[in-house]
């Protein structure tokens, strides 16, 4: 295992919840800390601006009051990610607000800046860098990243082609440090596989949208009930970065999902309305074939809990 930093050493589960966009909330976060794992939301799913302070003390104050309140069973510590491209530009002003309220890890995406490490940094923050292929993660160490997100091929959202037996082998090779895989992780074997392979964490997010926490709609979470990886698709023509998308969604959009055009990725855009997209077509990764019904958080992660002490237990009889 790697030499963890503090924010991420003796987790209750090696699991990071992974940010959602638009559909990651307080309420989400904070149930995923308090059921033991890492918590975390895109910093832009906070709109206007102005409420990314206001989601910050709520989650800070919650989390304190529940420590405070179990000493012997502390919350996981939450994270939030950051958009690091130039169409985002709320970047100066949400890295202000995570340095105020000393958000304890930071998740960068689409690109890395030394700067945004060091604000991290200055206050004793980790940062994570979510990275698709080995060339990617030795220029995120390389500008200060702590540690990396290795999205594999499944993972939703914005994911990669590698497959995760590939890319966690290559990143073992010259970094010892924090590593999250994510790719089609839903269930407890799966995480257990994850530190098999030479990951310190699992990153799991398509399972949490099936939440009541979560801040999705109910067609959306039944959609991932209802289907398999045989329902996604991966495409870039909606954000200009390729990503895993459910067919139903694509479909009832008034497109065919097997005859996407493709997208000019210089069209990528985080700011403005075009989160808007999101809401209609759903991002969704391959390993939901599992999830077989919408729970509580809290239930999700005792199931996690359960499943992973039993592959444990398999593997040492």
């Amino acid at each position: 295992m790697s030499r963890l930093p503090g924010a991420l050493n003796h987790l209750p589960l090696p699991i990071i919840g992974s940010p959602l966009f638009i559909i990651s909330n307080p309420k989400l976060v904070i149930a995923q800390c308090i059921s033991g794992v890492v918590g975390s939301m895109p910093a832009l799913n906070a709109r206007p601006a102005e409420q990314l302070e206001e989601w910050l003390i709520e989650i800070t104050e919650t989390l304190a009051a529940y420590n405070k309140a179990n000493p012997d069973k502390p919350a996981a510590p939450f994270a939030i990610n950051q958009i690091v491209h130039k169409s985002n530009d709320r970047l100066e002003h949400d890295m202000h607000m995570c340095v105020k309220y000393k958000v304890p890890i930071i998740i960068t995406s689409l690109g890395a800046r030394e700067d945004i490490n060091a604000a991290a940094h200055s206050y004793g923050g980790v940062v994570l860098h979510d990275i698709i292929n080995n060339k990617h993660a030795r220029k995120a160490i390389e500008k200060g990243a702590d540690g990396l997100i290795a999205v594999a091929a499944g993972a939703g959202g914005h994911a990669g082609v590698k497959s995760p037996f590939a890319l966690i082998q290559e990143l073992r090779q010259w970094f010892d440090g924090p590593i999250a895989l994510s790719g089609s992780i839903s269930t407890g074997a799966a995480v257990l596989a994850a530190q098999a392979m030479g990951a310190d964490f699992a990153y799991i997010g398509s399972a949490f949208i099936a939440t009541e926490e979560a801040r999705a709609a109910d067609a959306y979470k039944q959609s991932i009930v209802d289907s398999n990886s045989d329902d996604i698709v991966y495409s870039n023509l909606f954000t200009g970065v390729h990503g895993n998308y459910l067919a139903p969604s694509i479909r009832n959009a008034g497109m065919d999902p097997d005859n996407l055009e493709v997208s000019d990725p210089s069209k990528m855009n985080f700011g403005g309305d075009k989160s808007k997209a999101w809401k209609d077509i759903w991002g969704c990764g391959q390993g939901i074939g599992s999830i077989t019904k919408v729970q509580s958080t809290a239930d999700y992660v005792a199931q996690l809990k359960r499943e992973y002490a039993e592959a444990k237990a398999k593997f040492l009889d």
